[in-house]
């Protein structure tokens, strides 16, 4: 029988969000140009380093550093997905199902030691160490909750952005019209002064619609997938220490599959025979 070792994936690039960032610039942006203006009129370093500069400090004093050193570490999860197959996970729990049925579920500690998600390393080596159905429910669901509330935590950091950039533009915009107003003998420099004033407000605006409050949404979106295969690890695990059958456990963990590509992957394995009726087995 083949070692399963849940191995961690790879981060693949997420196109949704590539390419909704490049589709939201670009449509603003060719919108612009269509409307004969330049995009050399809506690119200012000062508007920039005032929005970016004052949401980034704004955040800061709404939120515990540790919360917000994780966030950053979190940015290229905006842009890249680490997530585990579930179809993947599944087959690696049906293998240590199968050997803990004909060995006992002893002999998966070899295993447990070599799964490299934590998790449900963690949840193989207490079902290993003989401890009780109900503690490894309660010890399991206790990390889920706790990395629930984390994850939270990080996605309302760049939530919190989205909601102070556009006011930062607005101080912006009001920074530059009091430059502006210094030069009301100049009416060329006045119009242009206004123009430019008000690129802050683009920034801001733009910044919490097309990445804080989207970058938000997509961690919220990564933590509930992350949520849904720690359930799955837990039942799998559970499953094995009650002793089921492994055709059993499958049918059961195949509810987790959302994916039409995973759909996909269950229908021929049931086709084949993996996923049959099973008898009751004594």
């Amino acid at each position: 029988m083949a070692d399963a070792k849940s191995k961690k994936p790879g981060a693949k690039l997420d196109f949704a969000s590539v390419g909704g960032l490049a589709v939201a610039l670009g449509g603003i942006l060719g919108g612009l140009v269509l409307d004969k203006g330049k995009i050399t009129d809506v690119t200012q370093v000062n508007a920039a380093l005032v929005v970016l500069g004052g949401t980034i400090g704004a955040v800061m004093v709404t939120t515990p550093l540790s919360v917000l050193l994780r966030a950053f570490k979190k940015f290229g999860a905006v842009f890249l997905d680490r997530a585990q197959p579930v179809s993947g996970t599944i087959d690696d729990i049906i293998t240590y199902a199968a050997q803990a049925r004909k060995q006992g579920i002893v002999s998966l500690e070899q295993q447990a030691a070599a799964v490299q998600d934590p998790f449900l390393r963690k949840a193989l080596n207490l079902a290993v160490d003989g401890i009780e159905m109900s503690e490894i429910r309660a010890i399991m669901e206790l990390e889920i909750d706790l990395m629930e509330q984390a994850g939270d935590a990080e996605a309302k950091v760049f939530e919190a952005a989205g909601g102070y950039a556009p006011t930062i533009g607005i101080i912006g915009a009001v920074l530059g019209l009091m430059q502006v107003m210094k030069n009301l003998a100049n009416i060329d420099e006045v119009g242009r002064g206004i123009a430019s004033a008000f690129v802050a407000t683009v920034y801001g605006v733009g910044s919490a619609n097309l990445f804080f409050l989207p970058a938000g949404a997509k961690l919220k979106a990564r933590l509930k997938d992350a949520i849904r295969l720690r359930e799955l690890m837990l039942e799998g695990v559970l499953s094995i220490v009650e002793g089921l059958n492994p055709k059993l456990i499958r049918t059961k963990l195949d509810a987790y599959l959302m994916d039409g590509g995973s759909k996909a992957k269950a229908a021929e394995k049931k086709g084949s025979g993996a996923g049959a009726p099973v008898a009751a087995e004594g």
